[in-house]
C-alpha cells in the first residue's frame, strides 16, 4: 500500500455479447446527454451490465463492470468496488458516466482500475435475515471479479450517500482487507455503526467529501475529526446531495483510488 503521504499527494491536482463467469454479457451504450453529472470528453472503455445469482442475497442481482478505454476487457486491473446510494442501481451507472469519468481519471494519470458493483438493494450495505449484501460484496463481487480477469488481490471501495456508509462500515468490518474506503456524503451519524467502530478504520486511508449544501456535513466533518489516522482527503466544497456535486469531485477521488491500488503494498 502506497504511504498515507504518497496517498495525500496524488490527488493534489484532480487529477455485441460477452461472457463473463458463464453469463451472457451486453456492451452498454453510453449515458444520456444532459443525464446526471457534466461528464468528461472521454469514451467509456469496456462497460458490462449482467445478471447474475447471488447466494449471500438469495436472488439475482445485476453486476456492473467498467474498464478504462485503452485497456482492453481489464484483465490484471486491480478493482474499486462500487457501493450504489438509496436512489440509485447499477442500471443508473451508465447514465452517471462514471466509465466515462474511469477513462478521464487514467489519462489525466491515475493508475488503471477497474470499477465493479452489485445491486444491494436499500439496506444500508447490511444483512437483514438471509439477506446479506454486505456479504455478497465481501465474498462474491470479488470472485466474479476474478472471472473477468481482475486482479481481486488489489481492492478498494467507493459509494455515496447510502453506499458512503456502506463502503466504511464494509472497511470497518473487514478492517485492512481494502486498500481505501472513499466515501461522497456518507449517510452518517455520531452514535451509528461507522462512528462506534470507527477505530477499525486505522490502517486503512479514507477519503471523504461533501458539499456544503448537503445536511449530512455536519455529521461528515465530525466523522472526519474522530477517525483514528488523518484522511487522505477531506474535503468541503459548494454543492448538495446530488451528482451534481459528486460528479465534480469523482476526478479527485479517482486519483486517490488509482494511486492507493498501485503495487506494492507494504
Amino acid at each position: 500500500m502506497l504511504s498515507r503521504r504518497a496517498l495525500l499527494t496524488a490527488g493534489g491536482g484532480v487529477a455485441g455479447a460477452a461472457l463473463v463467469g458463464g453469463l451472457a454479457a451486453r456492451q452498454l451504450s453510453g449515458p444520456r446527454p444532459g443525464a446526471g453529472p457534466d461528464l468528461p470528453d472521454a469514451p467509456a472503455g469496456d462497460e458490462r451490465l449482467i445478471r447474475i445469482a447471488s447466494a449471500a442475497r438469495g436472488r439475482e442481482v445485476d453486476f456492473w463492470t467498467a474498464v478504462p478505454e485503452g485497456y482492453g476487457d481489464g484483465r490484471g486491473l486491480p478493482v474499486c468496488l462500487v457501493l450504489h446510494g438509496a436512489s440509485a442501481t447499477p442500471r443508473d451507472f451508465g447514465r452517471f458516466g462514471l466509465a466515462r469519468f474511469l477513462t478521464d481519471a487514467v489519462r489525466r494519470g491515475a493508475p488503471p482500475f477497474a470499477l465493479a458493483g452489485a445491486t444491494g438493494g436499500r439496506l444500508s450495505w447490511r444483512p437483514n435475515g438471509a439477506d446479506d449484501p454486505r456479504r455478497m460484496v465481501r465474498e462474491e463481487v470479488p470472485t466474479w471479479c476474478a472471472r473477468r480477469g481482475f486482479d481481486s488481490s488489489r481492492l478498494a471501495v467507493w459509494g455515496w450517500s447510502m453506499g458512503g456508509f456502506g463502503a466504511l462500515l464494509l472497511a470497518e468490518t473487514y478492517p485492512t482487507w481494502l486498500r481505501m474506503a472513499a466515501a461522497f456524503s456518507p449517510a452518517v451519524r455520531p452514535g451509528d455503526a461507522v462512528f462506534t467502530g470507527v477505530d477499525k478504520l486505522r490502517g486503512t486511508p479514507v477519503g471523504l467529501w461533501c458539499g456544503r449544501q448537503d445536511n449530512f456535513l455536519p455529521d461528515v466533518r465530525a466523522l472526519a475529526r474522530v477517525l483514528p489516522e488523518r484522511p487522505v482527503r477531506a474535503a468541503w466544497a459548494d454543492g448538495r446531495h446530488n451528482f451534481g456535486y459528486w460528479g465534480t469531485v469523482i476526478p479527485d477521488a479517482f486519483a486517490l483510488l488509482g494511486a492507493a491500488l498501485t503495487p506494492p503494498r507494504t
